[in-house]
């Protein structure tokens, strides 16, 4: 009988190597999908952790049971049906959600409803309504700060607490003299309006709707 010859029986590193990548993958995978299988089973079944928060939106006190992982944009939107608060990115990237919250802007979609017990909440709501604007809003409506909308009330909510902050003396990147009272230019407005995102383009008449809201830009 013939003997195989050395090139038939021979076998080559990238074989060796493929082989146990085969053999390695066919017993870890099924592994991987079976502790998958039982995370997704758990959470499924897993009743979430619920938690009472309180506080004042637009003047009027509430008290809600949430879902510990709830957001105060949620909660704002979904529990209180305040929806003029829009949820745009839900990233912290757009601006859409901006409220004021104790004096401070912030990015609801970014924060947990219960982080804020007791807390003072301004959404676009509290800030004016139809016939009795706020100062900030009948300047958006005087210069078109706005086209589809969508962004408007966090860019007014986001305005309205920015002019304060100058008021307030704090400094902004663009803030050319630290030791001085920053002034309300249009590079300051712009500045500390990057934040806001207006998909339309609006720019330039929101920064014009800002500096007559707040008297004049220097």
């Amino acid at each position: 009988m013939e003997e195989d010859s050395p090139l038939k029986t021979r076998v080559s590193r990238r074989q060796v190597l493929i082989a146990g990548t085969v053999s390695a993958a066919a017993t870890t995978l099924p592994m991987i999908a079976t502790l998958a299988n039982e995370a997704t089973a758990s959470a499924e079944t897993k009743p979430p952790v619920m938690s009472k928060v309180g506080f004042e939106v637009n003047g009027k006190r509430h008290s809600l049971e949430l879902d510990t992982r709830t957001t105060l944009l949620d909660a704002l939107r979904e529990h209180l049906r305040l929806t003029g608060t829009k949820k745009g990115c839900d990233h912290g990237q757009c601006g859409a959600c901006t409220v004021i919250v104790d004096g401070r802007r912030i990015n609801s979609c970014l924060t947990l409803a219960v982080m804020h017990e007791g807390a003072r909440i301004t959404t676009i709501e509290g800030l004016g309504i139809p016939g009795l604007l706020h100062p900030m809003q009948a300047a958006f409506v005087k210069h078109d700060g706005y086209q589809c909308g969508y962004c408007t009330p966090g860019q007014i909510c986001s305005a309205v607490a920015m002019i304060d902050e100058v008021k307030a003396g704090i400094p902004s990147h663009v803030t050319e003299n630290l030791q001085a009272k920053p002034r309300l230019t249009a590079a300051e407005v712009r500045e500390r309006m990057s934040g806001n995102i207006c998909r339309c383009g609006a720019y330039s008449n929101i920064v014009e709707a800002i500096g007559e809201a707040a008297g004049g830009l220097s």
